[in-house]
């Protein structure tokens, strides 16, 4: 095998290693960290055993890991050239004539794979979870069972009343304009052993506050005659926040589901930000763990003898914390609409690396 491929094989041996072990290290502590937030929250209600809190602590650890795979793979390259270099192999591998883009370059290569392997395979696992986590939460912290359901059979709304009374909507299309009202209904009620008491067939329901506003329609009761009814009023507990709020979050969604959900969205009135946000975040994944790279690369390749080497490791992991803050700010802009919704998922991956190379490119003669 040829030395260059050695080396290469090497490289990204080293890399791997010490981004998956700062990555385990960094999930075991998230981890904890979540289970002690969920202990001190499921305090005050009677159905968050430790059993169940582990439970979800648990399922939830996927959609963390996602979140901290970037920072693991900024301080795993970090540790990885540092010990390296302190070793002397990088600079003897640059005294024989390898760039500094040549052994960045099995690292980058990793990074990209690992990238495209935490989209395509390991987010769908992860919505999975993170579904069930959401359900958890719901019903055991906020004792909720609201939900609403899009499909191509139209809206389902799961909701109940101020007594608690389950009842179950159906509408073929929704429209929003000064508040949310949805077309050709059909209302099922519910007793609290789920044995339905009622029916009600109507042309529109508009949300109001605490109730619904039901227009030309029809009730049916069992052992009574039908009764038309020009306007109904039924009871709620939702508000038009939580209708938008209550459709499966953009995390909870695997990323080859999210393009048709988008487009089911779009086509039923609803807004398509934070999911358009989030898949071409997802988009992004791969290329941003390759810039984390090259920013990890001018911090923990300064050899020894030219001192500061603390400083340099310090600020390699401030910008890391600077970059989190800056993907913030941008995603907030893009879910305001304020920017473009690909220039806010794209410009951390596009800055980053822009910022990596240009800092290689000051600070590196290769």
């Amino acid at each position: 095998m040829a030395s260059w491929k050695i080396l290469a094989l090497y490289i990204a041996r080293q890399f791997f290693f010490w981004c998956l072990s700062v990555f385990t290290a960094m999930t075991t502590i998230v981890f904890l960290l979540d289970y002690i937030e969920l202990i001190r929250r499921g305090g005050t209600h009677p159905n968050a055993t430790l059993l169940i809190l582990l439970k979800m602590a648990l399922l939830k650890q996927p959609f963390m890991a996602q979140q901290i795979m970037p920072f693991a793979i900024l301080f795993g390259a970090m540790i990885a050239f540092w010990r390296m270099t302190r070793s002397n192999e990088l600079i003897v591998a640059r005294a024989a004539g390898v760039s500094v883009w040549q052994f960045l370059a099995p690292a980058v290569m990793v990074a990209l794979l690992v990238g495209v392997f935490a989209v395509t395979v390991f987010n769908p696992i992860a919505s999975v979870m993170q579904t069930s986590y959401e359900k958890l939460e719901a019903s055991v912290m906020r004792e909720s069972n609201d939900q609403m359901t899009l499909s191509r059979a139209g809206l389902w709304l799961r909701q109940s009343d101020k007594q608690g009374t389950p009842s179950v909507i159906h509408a073929e299309r929704l429209s929003q304009g000064t508040g949310i009202t949805l077309e050709d209904v059909l209302i099922l009620f519910f007793d609290k052993g789920d044995h339905l008491t009622a029916r009600i067939d109507a042309r529109r329901a508009t949300l109001r506050d605490g109730y619904w506003d039901v227009n030309d329609g029809t009730r049916w009761e069992p052992t009574k005659v039908a009764e038309p009814f020009s306007e109904i009023r039924v009871e709620t507990n939702m508000r038009p926040h939580d209708i938008e709020e209550s459709f499966a979050t953009p995390e909870s969604m695997s990323f080859w589901e999210l393009p048709g959900f988008i487009s089911l969205l779009e086509r039923s009135g609803f807004s398509t930000q934070r999911h358009r946000l989030y898949y071409n975040a997802l988009l992004a994944r791969p290329f941003l763990l390759a810039a984390m790279v090259l920013i990890a690369a001018p911090f923990s390749l300064r050899m020894h003898r030219r001192g500061g080497v603390p400083l340099m490791i310090a600020s390699g992991i401030a910008s890391g914390f600077v970059l989190y803050l800056f993907s913030n700010v941008v995603f907030a802009l893009g879910l305001s609409a304020t920017i473009p919704v690909n220039l806010a998922a794209w410009t951390p991956a596009g800055v980053s690396l822009l910022t990596g190379a240009t800092l290689l490119l000051h600070l590196e003669d290769g």
